[in-house]
């Protein structure tokens, strides 16, 4: 048995903005410079990438990527200095919660393998 956990945050309406789509996908423009190719080698589509950055931007009232305009392809994207410190923060984040729930689920797993043996035989 192990434990899974997926953690977002979520606005007032109980609406998802950030979790870890959206955490790869801003790694992604990191390392690809492009948001059209962080979309691609995720296999989702520019429009469904787009809409998760502009959806975390309304949310959090700061840009994450600065997108860059001009040029034969239109294309290109970086993570604005907000966005690479709010990347760090978010995954330090994440990684930390899901490491504190390590202690809680051993315990659990303790006493659920010791109710399975004092019902065995049932």
């Amino acid at each position: 048995m192990e434990i899974k956990t997926k953690l977002y945050l979520v606005d007032s309406n109980g609406e998802k903005f950030m979790g870890i789509g959206v955490l790869w996908l801003l790694e992604k423009v990191e390392s690809e410079g492009s948001l059209r190719a962080a979309a691609a080698s995720m296999d989702i589509s520019y429009s469904k990438a787009y809409g998760m950055v502009r959806n975390l931007e309304r949310q959090l009232g700061i840009p994450v990527i600065d997108r860059k305009k001009g040029g034969a392809s239109h294309d290109g994207a970086s993570l604005t200095t907000f966005g690479k410190s709010f990347l760090k923060l978010y995954s330090s984040f994440q990684t930390e919660a899901k490491a504190r729930l390590i202690e809680p689920f051993d315990t659990f797993t303790i006493a659920f393998n010791n109710l399975l043996q004092e019902h065995e035989g049932i």
